[in-house]
């Protein structure tokens, strides 16, 4: 895919409308749409690099760096019992948006993410609580960021 016609080259632009987490270290951190549970956010570099076999390996670590610092966030502010780290590098391996990113994906007690860290598909269910709780949870993970920064 070009880096033109990407869609998450378009997000780290700032030529969409989504709600940027972190925006640091070449690396932009967003809410997922649909989301997995709430708070599920992918990393992705702001340059293009479409899968783990291009991607620079210092962004690579820097990826999971910020992978890390989300997931004390997660946990801390909003009560993640665990967390999936998921990246998919290749259309067999489930890759649908050829920019290279990794999931943090919380996991909360009663959520309907089945094993394997899988959503989209029945007996899934997204998150309740509409654009109301998808704002609050964007604040809280970035006041999160910037006080662990």
């Amino acid at each position: 895919m070009e880096p033109t016609t990407c869609p998450f080259c378009e997000i780290a632009s700032g030529r969409t409308d989504r709600e940027l987490l972190c925006s640091a270290d070449g690396l932009v951190a967003f809410l997922c749409e649909p989301p997995a549970t709430w708070g599920h956010t992918p990393v992705v570099p702001r340059a293009h690099a479409q899968d783990i076999w291009s991607i620079e390996p210092n962004q690579a670590a820097t990826a999971m760096r910020l992978a890390q610092r989300l997931a004390h966030a997660m946990r801390d502010e909003l009560g993640a019992v665990g967390v999936n780290l998921r990246q998919n590098s290749g259309s067999r391996a489930g890759q649908d948006v050829f920019h290279f990113h990794l999931h943090v994906v919380p996991r909360y007690e009663d959520d309907t993410v089945q094993p394997g860290c899988v959503w989209g598909a029945p007996p899934w269910q997204p998150p309740t609580g509409g654009d109301a709780e998808r704002l609050r949870i964007a604040e809280v993970l970035r006041r999160a960021l910037r006080l662990n920064a």
